[in-house]
């Protein structure tokens, strides 16, 4: 099985990527008054999970605009999320 370059560079970013949101959305459960241990565990699980099937359909079956526009999406994201504090 050949796997153009291009996929694997997309897959990697939008590993990264989304690793950073993922950490994001479990400091945000875990700074809500009222959350504990579980339920920051319980996001970062879901968060990784729905990483994981994008980062593989990125990596496998997504054409290449619908896979470039995810990564930028996502690293758009962290850019918002980083500079609004």
């Amino acid at each position: 099985m050949v796997v153009e370059t291009w996929r694997i560079v997309a897959a990697s970013l939008m590993a990264v990527g989304g690793f950073i949101l993922a950490l994001v959305a479990m400091a945000q459960t875990r700074d809500r008054r009222g959350r504990d241990q579980l339920d920051v565990l319980r996001t970062g699980a879901i968060a990784l999970g729905i990483l994981a099937v994008i980062t593989l359909l990125v990596a496998t079956v997504l054409p290449s605009t619908v896979s470039w526009g995810l990564v930028a999406a996502s690293w758009i994201m962290v850019g918002v999320v980083t500079l609004a504090d």
